[in-house]
């Protein structure tokens, strides 16, 4: 991958559909999700089209799923599909996994064969879907793992579309998705590179406090358009986490041209606008000399 040559690199898009057309959420968790977004029949692009979307770009895309097949019941997207999609096209995807931390040991191996067999750069965690908080100890093998792997961990916070409106939430407690539970996450494993991704509504100002506070937590900004980002998200950014902020879509529910044009209207100052666009994130994953 042609760093250099990049304009951005998006750490956060979904594979949302498989080969043989299985989709990552089940279709009421789906139809809650475009409801929230208000993208009714928004396409699932397959990871080739996601390559071509980005490459036309001349922009670079993180790309995952997420397992959640032990709450849920739904059968995951294989990480090993969306490893070889990414393969397939190196220049622009870089493969993240999901692992279930209920899967225990059979979990923690299968993160570890995940990175040394396949090029997995990073796993991703939706606590609320995956019906766990961050801080059971249940987790605690597969973040030593991945702290020892010596990739990402990217957590979702905040309230999330999925599930939103159906009864009950489908099930879904948005207390799991409290930045504070991830604290004691970068407590307990100080070398653990931790995202936590999305303006953390209604938890924004503890998703500051952790991330100024402990020192290889990140933030991305996906998930919400930059013109509703919360006034002191923008101040941080701006100022005490500069080195420590991520340009992030939501892609393909939010897409980084509308993300982009909202971001331009911001008052972020010029000199940060390409860390937060690129060169935080190529530091973070490896592809950038510190």
């Amino acid at each position: 991958m042609d760093v250099d040559a990049l304009t951005a690199l998006d750490v956060h898009t979904h594979a949302e559909i498989s080969r043989t057309g299985h989709g990552a959420l089940s279709p009421e968790l789906l139809g809650a999700s475009e409801q929230y977004f208000k993208a009714h029949g928004h396409r699932q692009p397959t990871i080739d089209e996601i390559a071509a979307h980005y490459r036309e770009r001349r922009m670079a895309a993180v790309v995952f799923t997420v397992d959640a097949e032990h709450a849920t019941g739904h059968p995951r997207i294989a990480n090993e599909e969306v490893a070889e999609g990414c393969a397939a096209h190196a220049d622009v995807l870089i493969p993240f996994a999901s692992v279930d931390p209920h899967k225990g040991r059979a979990g923690v191996r299968e993160a570890r064969r995940l990175v040394a067999e396949h090029g997995v750069r990073g796993f991703k965690f939706h606590p609320g879907l995956q019906g766990f908080a961050p801080n059971d100890r249940m987790a605690y093998p597969l973040y030593e793992a991945i702290e020892e792997l010596g990739v990402p961990a990217l957590f979702h916070t905040g309230q999330t579309g999925i599930g939103a409106g159906v009864p009950g939430g489908g099930g879904i407690r948005l207390g799991y998705s409290n930045p504070l539970l991830i604290d004691d996450v970068a407590v307990d494993f100080p070398e653990l590179r931790i995202i936590l991704a999305h303006p953390s509504f209604p938890w924004q100002d503890e998703a500051l406090a952790v991330a100024t506070h402990k020192p290889h937590v990140h933030i991305d900004l996906s998930g919400w358009s930059p013109k509703y980002f919360p006034p002191q998200l923008v101040r941080y950014a701006n100022t005490l986490l500069k080195n420590k902020v991520l340009f992030g879509s939501d892609y393909p529910v939010i897409t980084p041209d509308r993300w982009l044009a909202d971001f331009a209207k911001l008052d972020i100052r010029p000199e940060v606008r390409p860390k937060i666009l690129k060169d935080n994130a190529a530091r973070l994953l490896g592809l950038a000399k510190d």
